[in-house]
């Protein structure tokens, strides 16, 4: 019996390696694919690779801005079966906005059809619009038939795609681009390429000049939809010194009277990256939550311009203030993030300042003159060889008729007799007998002469690096003249203001009736507000053993300042504190305080009143009250205190001198310049204790004396004179305090 024979066992073909190591691997793989070739910006021609893809199938299709449309279905056929295989929707997105006026700056497609609009609404399918590319494009690629840049294997290896274009507008700035990648992310606002421009030209003059200086050529972000930016110059110079920072853009409105006394206020251009359709939807809908007590009605009267109608509800009202809501409230004012991310040289992610993004570009435009320089100078060489080739057959015409009639090898006899070369020899073969005219000859020797002159500029040039800049800036302006601000193009569309005087009215006082209120707080943490101020608080009631902490008087328009242990600060509004009629509300359930810290005191915000801010362990500093509003529940971190001690005292500032005394009953008094003011910290040692802390704090006016009140009410003042044996300097001891003083140890 035959005995079967085995199969042979499969090779082991798979391997065991760690899980970490395999995600670690795959995702560091996605995010360097996601930053290269996907969400980042090149910093020299300012396009990710799917607008240069884009752009680079046009220019096979030959679209340029004299040439007929085509479908935009043909180029996204086209760029996804070549050089981008990620979709045909995310081509024709991206296709789409290189063609909407509303989104690109300088835009590259020259649309037909329906491209969408600022309303928001989508563009139609490809099949059924059409597109070419507009000049501006068409700068993009200037040169790219010259060698000006390399080329690579697109994606499937049977054709080539550019790394990079040649790019003889500053795109990256004049167009902006906006990306997330993984782990980073990039927005750039678009800017007028006249003043981009003007700061190049003087880059090249001055190498090392900062972002301060190129400032004075470059104003700001330049939005396709206009509007008025709002930010203060310090923060514009600041935004471009570090590559980081943000712009305010307003919408731009004018007061428009209808008659009989009566006006509208008509926004003319709205923010950029705002859907127009969607800012009025949320305007009406904060009229229909009475978000908006100062406004009656809003109407879209836009054509092709905007214009959007907003009826005040009384005649009576500020026209800035009104805005003034809306802008809080609506997206008439956005932020624009800048964050200048890009790929530095093509590989590197890094953010840049303004003159390190101009000097990329620049750069590339020295390397691309070069380039484009060599190429020539090679066609020049070849030509030239050609040329003299047949200046030789020319002075040996008859000659050389005989070598080709007889010879056997005529193109190794031609060589041999007149030393030319195989290149030479060929192009003396191939040239037709008709050329062979008298006219010819002089028409080649004119041709040697000028590709001679041409050769030797173009090698002069490539020596001579002052030349090369000095071309390059002859290029810059050619592109300001075509861009200036005389065109319509060119025309700076966003214009600058400053913060107008209304952004300093609280527009929350103003829709708030006005009347006297008087606030409690109970000492565990819950507060109320009674209508009218009230003296004798005996009948007011608290849960269980809960007592009265604190009261005071203010207004239904005034902001409430709590203090927690921790040194946080919080605000809260007063119109907005529980009624009396109950017993109140936790204020934990109106402001994040962190567990474990308590509340140390409340009281009422004065806008402009100084206070000192303490800690039981006689550590504080002078502060502003401005300094202490938090726009948030979160609150705002304040005085930085060290366990055990806590934050503990917010003290009037109103005198010269300061007055401290601590629970070992020791007073001192000294000059509060030696105060120092800040906004938040640690601040300063007050008084010097062995042990204990502070008890009690209080400026006055040295000359007036220093008032106190004791236990039985009593007011007991001390003259200036007389407190020569309690003045010192900060950070001292102190004495006992004068006869009379609380054995509480506090001054009120």
């Amino acid at each position: 019996m035959v005995k079967p024979v085995e199969p042979p066992e499969p090779e082991q073909t798979s391997s065991l390696i760690p899980l970490r190591e395999a995600l670690e691997e795959r995702y560091l793989a996605y995010a360097l694919s996601t930053i290269m070739h996907r969400a980042l910006p090149d910093a020299r021609d300012g396009l990710k690779p799917v607008h240069r893809r884009i752009l680079y199938g046009m220019h096979i299709l030959k679209l340029d801005p004299t040439s007929a449309f085509k479908k935009s279905a043909k180029i996204v056929g086209d760029v996804m079966g070549s050089f981008h295989p990620h979709g045909d929707q995310a081509i024709y997105d991206a296709l789409v906005r290189l063609a909407q006026d509303f989104s690109s700056r300088y835009p590259l497609v020259d649309g037909q059809g329906n491209f969408g609009n600022i309303d928001g609404d989508s563009a139609a399918a490809y099949r059924y619009t059409e597109a070419r590319m507009t000049s501006v494009a068409g700068l993009i690629l200037e040169g790219l038939e010259e060698d000006a840049v390399d080329f690579r294997d697109n994606y499937s290896a049977d054709n080539k795609e550019p790394v990079v274009l040649p790019a003889c507008f500053p795109n990256l700035l004049a167009n902006g681009s906006q990306g997330i990648a993984v782990g980073m992310a990039t927005s750039i606002p678009p800017h007028n390429v006249a003043e981009l421009c003007d700061a190049s030209l003087y880059l090249i003059e001055n190498p090392q000049a900062g972002s301060d200086e190129l400032l004075n050529f470059v104003q700001g972000p330049d939005f396709p939809t206009g509007g008025i930016i709002v930010e203060s110059k310090e923060s514009i110079a600041e935004t471009y010194r570090t590559g980081r920072g943000g712009f305010r853009n307003r919408a731009r409105w004018v007061k428009e009277d209808t008659g009989r006394g009566n006006w509208v206020v008509v926004v003319t251009e709205i923010p950029y990256l705002v859907q127009k359709s969607r800012l009025i939807e949320k305007i009406a809908d904060l009229l229909n939550e009475k978000k908006l007590p100062l406004l009656a009605d809003v109407r879209d009267e836009s054509s092709e311009d905007v214009r959007i109608v907003l009826e005040p509800r009384s005649r009576t009202v500020d026209p800035v203030v009104l805005m003034e809501s809306l802008f809080r409230q609506s997206e008439l004012e956005n932020r624009i993030p800048m964050n200048m991310n890009v790929l530095v040289d093509g590989v590197v992610p890094r953010v840049v300042n303004l003159p390190e993004a101009l000097r990329q570009w620049l750069d590339h435009r020295r390397d691309v003159l070069q380039r484009r320089s060599r190429n020539r100078l090679k066609q020049i060489e070849h030509r030239l060889e050609l040329v003299s080739g047949m200046l030789v057959v020319f002075l040996n015409l008859d000659e050389v008729i005989r070598i080709i009639r007889e010879e056997d090898e005529p193109k190794d006899v031609l060589k041999a007799t007149f030393s030319l070369s195989d290149l030479q020899a060929n192009y003396v073969l191939d040239t037709r007998l008709r050329s062979l005219r008298r006219l010819e000859e002089m028409q080649l020797r004119t041709e040697f002469d000028k590709l001679t002159e041409e050769k030797n500029a173009i090698a002069k040039l490539l020596a001579d690096e002052q030349a090369q800049w000095k071309m390059i800036k002859v290029e810059i302006r050619d592109v300001r003249n075509k861009f200036s601000p005389d065109t319509p193009l060119g025309k700076r569309r966003t214009t600058f203001g400053g913060i107008p005087e209304a952004q300093d009215i609280d527009i929350s006082e103003m829709l708030v009736e006005r009347e006297p209120l008087t606030v409690i707080v109970s000492q565990k943490g819950w507060i109320r507000a009674l209508k009218g101020h009230i003296s004798d608080l005996s009948t007011v009631q608290f849960k269980g053993d809960d007592a009265l902490k604190a009261s005071f008087f203010c207004e239904t328009i005034s902001k409430i300042l709590v203090l927690a242990t921790n040194g946080k600060i919080f605000t809260l509004e007063a119109a907005k504190l529980p009624g009396g009629r109950s017993q109140g509300e936790p204020i934990r359930l109106m402001a994040d305080i962190d567990e474990g810290a308590e509340i140390a005191l409340v009281c009422q915000y004065k806008a402009g009143v100084k206070v000192i801010v303490a800690s039981t362990d006689a550590r504080g500093f002078v502060v502003s009250q401005d300094e202490l509003i938090a726009n948030t529940r979160k609150g705002k971190a304040l005085l930085s205190v060290d366990a055990p001690a806590v934050a503990a005292f917010l003290a009037p500032v109103s005198g010269d001198h300061v007055a401290v005394i601590g629970e070992n009953r020791k007073l001192l008094v000294y000059p509060l310049a030696q105060m120092p003011e800040m906004a938040r910290g640690k601040g300063v040692r007050l008084q010097k204790y062995k042990d204990g802390s502070l008890s009690d704090i209080k400026t006055f006016t040295l000359a007036d004396g220093l008032t106190w009140r004791d236990t039985s009410g009593r007011t007991w003042t001390v003259a200036g004179q007389d407190l020569a044996d309690w003045l010192g300097n900060r950070g001292e001891a102190g004495r006992l305090p004068p006869k009379g003083f609380p054995k509480n140890n506090r001054f009120e």
